[in-house]
C-alpha cells in the first residue's frame, strides 16, 4: 500500500500525534510519499526511518498512489483536491486547525483511523465539485472547487452587480458585495458566513447565496445540480475577483463566468462511526444546553 501526505505547518502540540502517524505507518510496512514543501517542514520536526519520496504534481502523484491522508485544517484540504483531481484517490482528512467539517479526524484518532483503514473498515463520502468556464481560461486546467465558487469585489468599498441566470432563464440581479455559489460540502463553509442553508452531502444540489445584498428580500436559492448558471458582474473600478475555494483571479466586466457540476467526484474516508450528520452536530454544538 502507498499513501500519500499532504499538509500545512501545524502547531508543536501536534508533533507527537503526527510522529506517531508516521510511525505506524512505517511499522505497518506502508510506501510513504509526501508532497515536497510539506516534506521540507517535516524534516525540522519528524523522524523517518526509511527514505521519503516526494510529489509536487497531479501527474507524480496520481500513479500507484492507494490513499492521500490531508493533515491541517479544511483549507488545507480543499489544496489537496488540486492534486488528486478525477484519479479516484481517497482523502482522508486530520484535523489540526480549528473547525473542520470535511477534516474530521482529530489528531487524536489517528491510531484508530489507522486501524480502520488496514482493516479496509470504513466508508467513503463521494462529494460533487463545481466546474468554471471562461472564454479565456482564467483557471486553466484548475478550474474546479469542492467548496464554492465565490464572486466579490476587488479594490473598492461599493457593491457589485451580478446578474444570474439559471438555464438561460434570468434568476435575478444581485446588488451585494459578492455571490457565492456552493456545494453541500461548502454549505458549511462561506455560503454558511453568509446565512445560506446546511446541505447534506449527496442531495444533488447547488446554493446560491448572496453576500450582504443591498436589498434584504433578497434571500439564498437552492437548485438542481444538473442546472447551469451564467454570471455577468458589472463593478465600477471594471475588475472583480472569482475565488475557487482558496484560489483566486481577478476578472474585468466583459468575462461571463458558467458554472455547472464538475465531471468528477471526490472521494472522502469517514470512518464507520463518523457521519454529516454527528460532524455538524458535533461542531456547531447543537443540543447542547449552554445556559448556566
Amino acid at each position: 500500500m502507498t499513501i500519500a501526505i499532504f499538509g500545512s505547518p501545524y502547531p508543536d502540540q501536534f508533533t507527537k500525534y503526527i510522529q506517531h502517524l508516521i510511525k505506524k505507518l512505517e511499522n505497518e510496512h506502508i510506501k510513504i510519499i509526501v508532497e515536497e514543501e510539506f516534506n521540507l517542514f517535516l524534516q525540522d520536526n519528524i523522524r523517518f526511518t526509511n527514505k521519503i519520496e516526494t510529489f509536487n504534481s497531479y501527474e507524480t502523484l496520481k500513479e500507484n498512489t492507494d490513499l492521500l491522508f490531508s493533515i491541517g485544517g479544511d483549507g488545507t484540504l480543499l489544496k489537496t483536491v488540486t492534486y488528486v483531481r478525477g484519479s479516484n484517490i481517497p482523502i482522508m482528512g486530520i484535523n489540526t486547525g480549528r473547525l473542520g467539517f470535511i477534516s474530521s479526524i482529530s489528531a487524536g484518532q489517528i491510531d484508530d483511523a489507522i486501524n480502520d483503514i488496514l482493516k479496509k473498515n470504513y466508508k467513503i463520502s463521494e462529494r460533487a465539485l463545481l466546474e468554471l468556464n471562461t472564454t479565456n481560461r482564467l483557471f486553466k486546467n484548475k478550474n474546479f472547487a469542492l467548496n464554492e465558487v465565490a464572486i466579490s469585489k476587488k479594490d473598492t468599498s461599493s457593491m457589485v452587480r451580478i446578474d444570474a441566470y439559471v438555464d438561460d432563464e434570468f434568476l435575478n440581479t444581485y446588488w451585494a458585495d459578492g455571490l457565492v455559489v456552493s456545494t453541500p460540502t461548502g454549505s458549511t463553509g462561506y455560503s454558511l458566513s453568509c446565512g445560506g442553508p446546511i446541505i447534506m452531502p449527496g442531495t444533488n444540489n447547488i446554493i446560491i447565496t448572496p453576500n450582504a445584498p443591498h436589498n434584504l428580500n433578497v434571500r439564498p436559492i437552492v437548485i438542481n445540480d444538473q442546472s447551469t448558471i451564467k454570471l455577468k458582474v458589472e463593478d465600477r473600478d471594471q475588475l472583480a475577483l472569482v475565488s475557487l475555494d482558496s484560489r483566486s483571479r481577478a476578472f474585468d466586466s466583459d468575462t461571463e463566468l458558467i458554472i455547472k457540476k464538475a465531471d468528477f467526484k471526490i472521494r472522502l474516508i469517514q470512518p464507520q462511526n463518523n457521519s454529516f450528520a454527528s460532524t455538524i452536530r458535533n461542531k456547531l454544538m447543537w443540543g447542547l444546553d449552554k445556559r448556566t
